[in-house]
């Protein structure tokens, strides 16, 4: 009897993974003919929708289901975003399939380096896709997104390591996208489809949080900090010098 319901069970086990995972490549190839239909909203919907769960418990919980969604929701609306904007079907599906990897192999991985990576991947795509697709965008619409894109992203990453900080760290680092935000609704730079907010924020993110995650787990060496630092400001200087800022200003 119990090597029957073993392998029952195991059985069960397999038809629930490959329904979640149709379920799954299903989401993003629905929201690929939303958009290829110009339904591009619509496929907006559809990942809230999925997201149902995040309010199927107590209202008292809801901003930390939010929370900890957010990445997620992030990385979805990205993903439609870059669709939108894409002038082929290919690149269209690339999109759809690169948000397949995302939601099967890289979303539900747990350890700390991951959750700090999803939050960087997170932010640096929706900022990217804010400025993307809303150039023309007033200021203090840059302002609030990008105070809450790195808000959310920076609680996720923070969620991984134990300190009593996280949410103050969380609003700094919120605060100081916010500002780069600022300016860059004022003098909004492309180097291609990346915006120059979106890029310095970006550097300075993977920066601070490879540092941070290294000194977490005693890895960082002085000589690692310095380079950390150096890197960063090498790459800052490089793109404020060497962009053109004529014409630029509002």
């Amino acid at each position: 009897m119990k090597l029957l319901r073993r392998q029952t069970n195991h059985r069960q086990g397999g038809y629930a993974t490959v329904i979640h995972i149709l379920l799954t490549a299903g989401l993003a190839l629905l929201s690929y003919v939303l958009v290829r239909l110009n339904f591009g909203w619509l496929a907006i919907v559809l990942i809230l929708v999925s997201k149902w769960r995040m309010f199927a418990i107590k209202i008292r919980h809801w901003p930390a289901s939010i929370r900890a969604n957010a990445v997620d929701i992030f990385v979805g609306f990205s993903v439609v975003m870059f669709m939108v904007v894409s002038g082929t079907q290919a690149l269209q599906l690339l999109w759809a399939a690169i948000y397949v990897l995302w939601l099967l192999l890289v979303k539900p991985l747990s350890s700390t380096l991951w959750i700090g990576l999803q939050a960087m991947i997170a932010q640096a795509v929706m900022l990217t896709a804010i400025f993307l697709f809303w150039p023309d965008a007033s200021t203090l619409t840059f302002v609030f997104l990008g105070w809450a894109v790195a808000y959310f992203s920076a609680r996720h990453f923070f969620s991984a390591f134990d300190g009593t900080m996280s949410r103050a760290a969380a609003y700094s680092w919120a605060f100081f996208v916010a500002s780069v935000a600022w300016l860059g609704g004022h003098w909004l730079i492309f180097y291609g489809p990346i915006a120059q907010p979106a890029l310095l924020v970006t550097v300075l993110g993977y920066g601070l949080a490879s540092i941070f995650y290294l000194q977490h787990t005693d890895k960082l060496t002085p000589n690692m900090r310095r380079q950390f630092i150096a890197v960063m400001t090498a790459a800052v200087l490089f793109i404020i010098i060497f962009s053109d800022w004529s014409d630029k200003t509002i």
